[in-house]
């Protein structure tokens, strides 16, 4: 027989209680990893033969989400760092449904980590929905620093371009209707391949095959803003910047609204075909996720946006400012 003392039913309850909750969450974690992945088709390595600097990082791949951070709209959210082989997943629509349109993905996450489903795939199902391929970069981070002073993310968006024009007519898409879709840290490095896509790496072989974007939606960016107030020269549009899309709150207080502003204040001065949207409340990192907040709505915007400048729908001229 085996004796049982005061409150230890209580403490031995709230054991299996923990790790039936540890269990529940591992689980559904996996099950937001195998939804994403569902309809993904081919993954294919940026660099075969190699990055083209050595890498800095040690250890595997890891999720660093914490219990503090995990949940974002009432879904746990997957993050990814450690990442010393950047690959291109591709995520094609139904045939019957597919325009030929694409978009290369750059999740966020201060080139630390990538938020890689709630920027990443969930945008990729998003894109699917409208009949567009999505190609999902996963990026090297974390890195010391970012473009230009450190250039191997830009390296990075330019061979996934690259990639994706290559396999063009094997994967049915349109080469000349590919953008750049990227959020936060995603949005600058979206902003800086559209601003240099003939950049040439030291390390990087020569390539004729085009590596800018034909539209470009920066969701939240960063880093897109100067001293000065006015635009950070490095990402400073010209008139052959794409045509642009904008989302950002006034509450973000992790980015600032004034990354939005000055570059759309930039892309206007450019003449660059821009739409942007600001609203009151939103914050940072919202992704696709619905809520209460009228920035939810934002995919639905950017739908039209894209019929607009004939990326969906019957092709036309793109009229500018």
């Amino acid at each position: 027989m085996r004796m049982v003392f005061a409150g230890e039913n209580t403490r031995s309850k709230e054991i299996l209680m923990a790790s039936m909750s540890r269990l529940l969450l591992v689980f559904v974690a996996s099950a937001v990893l195998t939804v994403g992945a569902s309809a993904q088709q081919y993954t294919l390595p940026l660099w075969p033969l190699g990055n083209p600097e050595p890498s800095t990082i040690a250890g595997p791949e890891t999720d660093p989400t914490t219990d503090a951070n995990r949940i974002v709209s009432g879904k746990v959210t997957i993050r990814v760092t450690n990442v010393s082989k950047p690959v291109l997943s591709v995520y094609q629509p139904d045939a019957a449904h597919n325009t030929g349109a694409a978009a290369l993905v750059f999740p966020g996450g201060s080139y630390i980590r990538l938020a890689y489903n709630i920027e990443g795939t969930e945008v990729c199902e998003w894109l699917n929905s409208l009949g567009v391929t999505c190609l999902l970069v996963k990026y090297r981070v974390p890195e010391q620093g970012h473009y230009p002073e450190n250039v191997e993310d830009l390296e990075d968006a330019q061979q996934a371009m690259r990639i994706t024009r290559t396999h063009a007519a094997e994967w049915h898409i349109d080469p000349t209707r590919i953008g750049a879709i990227g959020f936060s840290a995603g949005a600058h490095l979206a902003a800086a391949l559209s601003t240099h896509p003939d950049f040439a790496g030291k390390n990087v072989p020569p390539s004729t095959v085009d590596a800018k974007p034909n539209f470009q939606m920066l969701l939240y960016p960063g880093w897109l803003n100067g001293s000065d107030g006015k635009v950070n020269p490095t990402v400073q549009p010209t008139p052959e910047t794409p045509p642009t899309f904008l989302v950002m709150a006034e509450n973000d207080y992790t980015a600032h609204v004034e990354n939005a502003l000055v570059y759309f204040q930039a892309l206007k001065d450019a003449k660059v075909p821009a739409e942007l949207h600001l609203f009151t409340q939103g914050g940072h990192g919202f992704g696709l996720r619905p809520t209460d907040l009228p920035i939810s709505r934002w995919p639905a915007l950017a739908a039209d946006w894209l019929k607009t400048i004939h990326i969906l729908g019957p092709p036309g001229r793109i009229g500018r400012p």
